[in-house]
């Protein structure tokens, strides 16, 4: 599968994205709004960046505990209730005068709840489309956060300066609310891809499976830490400059998007298998910048020129995906997704700290030091152990050791 036509022309395919760009938008509308509501609230760059990016900080628990699920669960009703479950969160949080303390308890409860979507989301997509069209499929939702969060953080900001963030939290529900039923109407019931129930006994027993291979855990690895440091520079925009945050997001998400078209449509597989340590270094770098603290449109310029980093995932998804045994497939692909954003909250929490004692601009820079850092470290690891994390598909290192028993 190598064009967005034959994409496009994949039973299923269409609705599934449809789905994912309501989803998208919603939480994008919503993290700017309730970021925006709680800054106003404490005047607390810690406290702005943790309800921002707060969900990701429960990922690593449903992790742990109930990453099983995803590849035991029907996914078209999972995720259906997931996305409700969402909405209904949102909501709660645009009621006035929410104390903050529950405002963080409820962002963590959703990201408990959203911790198992990844796994069930990208398990379906690996069956909705053919091996060789993942790559494309994912560059295509990649893509589609990269414009969503164009837009919606574009209008998030527009709507902020005309609405309150109470009303824009509620339309973040009503959007999530869409993406329940464009699953629900649009995708086929389809059985889970592994027999048995979920349980935590079995998440644990697959999660070590999974870590066992050092190919398998550099690479999750290499998905995990450089990209969730830069995130939490990201974290620090509303803080760094109140009234640009909105566009230095979008600015953020349009280089995001130029990454993923560049490593998914247009750079060849044999030059792409080597691009993603130069592509994080690429993502942390720009950041280095702001210990001048720069004005807006430099530093829109700055998280555009970094955000085209964040192709380096394709290549070590794809490196991830066969390393992997079939029937694992959603649940390394959760495991990854929850990490990630498991990452991401922590960093956005450690950015705001440091912003807290120092400045936003000071933080930006620690952290892309760090990113930068890991990303030499991880490189250096790679080698001593025969092949750079996400640089080479080493697919026998992942094959030769015993898959696990279906279950």
């Amino acid at each position: 599968m190598r064009s967005y036509r034959e994409l496009f022309r994949t039973p299923e395919f269409t609705p599934f994205f449809v789905s994912a760009a309501a989803r998208t938008a919603a939480q994008t509308i919503s993290g700017l709004a309730l970021g925006t509501l709680v800054y106003r609230a404490t005047d607390s760059p810690l406290l702005s960046a943790v309800s921002m990016f707060g969900p990701q900080l429960a990922q690593m628990l449903g992790a742990t505990f109930l990453m099983s699920g995803a590849d035991r669960l029907p996914p078209r009703s999972t995720l259906t209730g997931i996305q409700l479950a969402t909405a209904a969160g949102t909501a709660l949080l645009a009621l006035p005068g929410l104390p903050i303390g529950a405002v963080l308890a409820v962002v963590f409860v959703q990201g408990l709840i959203a911790s198992l979507g990844g796994g069930v989301r990208w398990g379906l997509l690996n069956e909705i489309l053919t091996k060789d069209g993942y790559l494309l499929g994912r560059s295509v939702f990649n893509m589609l956060t990269g414009l969503t969060q164009v837009a919606g953080y574009a209008t998030g900001g527009a709507l902020l300066t005309f609405l309150s963030p109470q009303a824009c939290l509620l339309l973040a529900a009503a959007l999530s609310v869409a993406s329940a039923l464009a699953t629900a109407l649009g995708l086929t019931a389809r059985p889970p891809r592994a027999s048995g129930r979920p349980s935590v006994a079995e998440t644990w027993r697959t999660n070590a499976l999974l870590w066992s291979s050092r190919p398998r855990r550099l690479t999750l690895l290499g998905l995990w830490l450089p990209n969730g440091l830069v995130v939490g520079c990201e974290s620090l925009f509303v803080s760094y400059d109140p009234g640009a945050a909105g566009a230095l997001y979008a600015s953020a998400a349009l280089g995001m998007f130029a990454g993923d078209v560049t490593v998914g449509r247009l750079v060849p597989p044999a030059l792409r298998s080597r691009l993603a340590v130069p592509l994080l270094l690429l993502l942390a770098t720009p950041y280095l910048f702001f210990a001048l603290h720069p004005g807006a449109p430099l530093a829109a310029v700055a998280a555009a020129l970094a955000s085209v980093g964040f192709g380096a995932s394709l290549v070590q998804q794809e490196r991830l995906i066969a390393l992997t045994p079939d029937h694992l497939t959603g649940h390394v692909l959760g495991l990854q997704s929850s990490g990630t954003m498991t990452l991401q909250g922590v960093s956005a929490a450690l950015a705001g700290t440091v912003a807290q004692v120092t400045s936003p601009g000071v933080a930006v820079t620690v952290m892309a030091g760090a990113s930068v850092a890991v990303t030499v470290t991880l490189a250096w690891v790679g080698r001593s152990a025969g092949g750079v994390p996400g640089l080479r598909a080493d697919v026998a290192a992942g094959r030769a050791e015993p898959a696990g028993r279906p279950t």
